[in-house]
């Protein structure tokens, strides 16, 4: 059952190909805030996955975060989201991020459910 207090973690080496510089974000080889992100929303969209119904998923829809602190490429980065609150369908998760030294960022994510092959079907129709 979906409850609050539900914690995830995700983690993930920094290295070249999720660094600012590969990822457009900066000019520099370190961690890059766009990969600190993807890595917030896994740990989020993961922790709550084994709760949902057949067919159904998360959708991120809305993220408050900093970005604090520098990781070199070559540590570990690991974020930890909690579920706070639960408003229908719409989900709130606390998060933070480490490497192997200090705190880098930390934020609130805002996920959805839905039913998967509705929300791809609406997409699609798009194109």
């Amino acid at each position: 059952m979906l409850k609050t207090g539900i914690k995830g973690t995700a983690s993930v080496l920094a290295d070249e190909k999720n660094s600012a510089k590969a990822m457009g974000s900066g000019t520099l080889d370190v961690f890059a805030t766009p990969a600190m992100v993807a890595l917030m929303e896994q740990a989020a969209w993961k922790s709550v996955l084994p709760y949902l119904e057949e067919g159904q998923g998360t959708v991120g829809t809305k993220l408050e975060v900093s970005h604090d602190a520098a990781t070199p490429l070559g540590m570990t980065v690991t974020c930890e989201s909690e579920l706070v609150e639960i408003d229908g369908r719409r989900l709130v998760f606390e998060i933070r991020a480490f490497d192997e030294k200090d705190r880098i960022g930390k934020g609130r994510h805002e996920r959805f459910i839905v039913w998967d092959e509705k929300f791809e079907k609406k997409a699609n129709q798009k194109a």
